[in-house]
């Protein structure tokens, strides 16, 4: 494993862009194809690209400035991070990207969360692996068959870690799969993208216990601010799956009286 994929006439392409770039571009492909099927426009789904792009990478630098500026340090310098980023933020930002494009160009809301919700776990995996190859978000040291060494100056441990990196991905592509199957069966809009909150939070809720690089502050000095996060999608994600359901079932109703 190693940060960078290769030098270009003194242009250093790394991992971690590239896979991350990857994982949107397949996401999006996939969400369009998605979209399709329940009538959404492909080329409202092409628009939509810079925008979730932008909400996306803007979020995900701001939750990680948050979580990291101990108020000494040059801002300017977390922003510049190769690896700066922190995925829940990526969705915060996407989320709000997606709602505000969707209000610009009257695209059924819930609708088109329900058709990207898939997409951003397989995205995600994606970006783990660039994680691994960068030595960020690695795991605790442990004595496990799979454990993983990564070379000096990668991380600060130089013993035998978990991968971390590796577990997320899997778990990642997982849920993309249950996802995409359950898309297929949808009851009613949102339900696919209150799934993907409910489920990504528990994936992420327990993969913190197995981290042990910095992750900024804690949450009442107990919950690492991935495992807070995650407990608020989980509250979140299941109020929303009760309404959305309770509202579905109340214009059913409607519908055959």
């Amino acid at each position: 494993m190693h940060p960078v994929a290769f030098d270009l006439s003194g242009l250093t392409v790394h991992w971690y862009g590239i896979l991350l770039a990857t994982g949107f571009m397949v996401g999006m492909w996939t969400a369009g194809r998605r979209g399709m099927k329940i009538g959404l426009s492909p080329e409202d789904i092409s628009n939509l690209m810079l925008w979730i792009f932008i909400g996306g990478i803007a979020g995900a630098k701001l939750l990680f400035v948050i979580n990291h500026w101990n108020g000494q340090e040059p801002i300017k310098a977390l922003i510049l991070q190769r690896s700066g980023m922190v995925f829940h933020g990526a969705l915060f930002g996407t989320a709000i990207a997606v709602w505000l494009f969707t209000r610009k160009t009257k695209m059924p809301l819930w609708a088109t969360l329900d058709t990207l919700a898939p997409s951003f776990a397989l995205g995600h995996a994606f970006g783990r692996i660039g994680c691994f190859m960068t030595g960020c978000c690695y795991g605790k040291v442990c004595s496990l068959p799979w454990a993983v060494q990564f070379p000096d100056g990668h991380t600060s441990h130089p013993s035998h870690i978990h991968p971390t990196q590796i577990y997320e991905c899997l778990l990642n592509l997982a849920l993309y799969g249950a996802l995409a199957w359950l898309f297929r069966k949808r009851k009613f809009d949102g339900q696919i993208f209150t799934a993907y909150l409910l489920g990504y939070a528990s994936v992420r809720f327990m993969m913190e216990f197995l981290r042990d690089d910095s992750r900024g502050h804690l949450w009442f000095e107990i919950l690492t601010s991935g495992q807070g996060i995650s407990i608020l999608l989980l509250i979140g994600g299941g109020f929303l799956w009760w309404k959305l359901k309770e509202r579905n079932q109340l214009q059913t109703a409607q519908e055959e009286a």
